[in-house]
């Protein structure tokens, strides 16, 4: 008896679920279709879309979004203006027959234009420590302030640029490999490269009074501030916007030409709404959006790597072009590498 209530029970929950199937939204009805199958297009294009109903539903509206904002639709077509370049989602909530079901498209929106192209002229050559790994590069209160890396031999150091005299030095302990730094507040934010931890420093004696966790970013890779937020690169196309009381990171930016997304940012710094970011193992530097992610410039620093004399610790590999600080006063550049043994004032300068 309890047998064949059971299946009793089965039977009529599968007739009751089936009767009921036809009110259930079901997305799989409908796909987005966009104009020329493409999925690669430039901010502010305007782009066809349509809705393919499979099976010829009743549809009352549609309303498409991206980073949570509708896109107004006419004729048939929508524009991409979106604040934020980078890998999006294009989301379609189809109301039909008193139901709506929401469909979704991956695609990348690129820079609007290509890149200008840069060039340097060199204004000051001074002495830097050949033996330094260089990672980060600011200058605060017009000191200039340097982190280094390798694990054993990571510091951060005040230096006086004009001697290349180490005016103080900290050691990082030998489990640490050292990245980028900024200077906010008088702390010094810097970061390590895998093990997902970064340090602060007070910027007067460069004692250590703070430790933060990474969140969602990969690595640690550079960092520079807008006097507000704080920005971290992670060897992804991604730049973080971190909280600077809580380090937690808030959102991001990705980094994007007219033609693809680009992942290279290594050491950053801010200025006027940019970010100036050296392209790894490049001897070029970045010019960012520090809003959208479009590299809007590019700096060919080709040749300053050959007036360089290479030490002992010369890696052709490694020994590259990396540190960058802006000095407000002299409205210059400063520019080194890994093991370089010259620090380099320079003018950027449209080619």
């Amino acid at each position: 008896m309890n047998i064949l209530k059971s299946v009793f029970y089965s039977l009529l929950f599968v007739l009751l679920a089936s009767c009921g199937g036809g009110n259930t939204p079901n997305p799989k009805l409908f796909d987005i279709e966009i104009d020329g199958n493409k999925d690669k297009f430039k901010q502010n294009e305007t782009v066809g879309v349509s809705i393919k109903n499979k099976k010829n539903k009743n549809i009352n509206k549609v309303s498409y979004f991206i980073d949570n904002k509708e896109l107004i639709v006419k004729d048939n077509k929508i524009t991409l203006n979106i604040p934020k370049l980078g890998h999006k989602t294009l989301i379609a909530k189809v109301n039909y027959d008193d139901h709506t079901v929401e469909l979704s498209k991956k695609i990348k929106l690129l820079a609007p234009k290509g890149p200008e192209i840069y060039t340097y002229e060199i204004i000051n050559e001074y002495p830097h420590d050949i033996s330094a790994y260089t990672q980060g590069l600011e200058f605060y209160n017009d000191t200039l302030y340097e982190s280094t890396g390798k694990r054993g031999a990571s510091t951060l150091r005040k230096v006086n640029y004009k001697t290349g005299e180490i005016l103080k030095k900290v050691n990082l302990d030998g489990v640490y490999f050292g990245e980028g730094i900024t200077i906010l507040n008088n702390k010094i934010y810097m970061l390590t490269w895998q093990s997902k931890i970064g340090f602060v420093y007070d910027t007067k004696d460069l004692k250590k009074i703070d430790n933060f966790q990474y969140n969602q970013s990969k690595e640690g890779w550079g960092l520079c501030n807008n006097g507000k937020k704080i920005f971290k690169s992670d060897g992804t196309q991604k730049i973080w916007r971190l909280n600077p009381e809580t380090l937690i990171e808030e959102d991001y930016i990705e980094t994007a030409t007219n033609t693809s997304i680009f992942n290279k940012a290594n050491e950053l710094e801010y200025i006027d709404g940019k970010i100036y970011a050296n392209v790894y193992q490049k001897e070029s530097m970045m010019i960012i959006n520090a809003t959208s992610g479009a590299i809007e410039g590019v700096v060919n620093f080709g040749g300053l790597k050959k007036k360089i004399t290479k030490g002992d610790n010369w890696d052709e590999n490694n020994s590259v072009l990396n540190g960058v600080a802006y000095h407000p006063t002299r409205k210059t550049f400063f520019v080194t590498g890994k093991n370089w043994n010259k620090l380099f004032e320079v003018q950027i300068k449209k080619k």
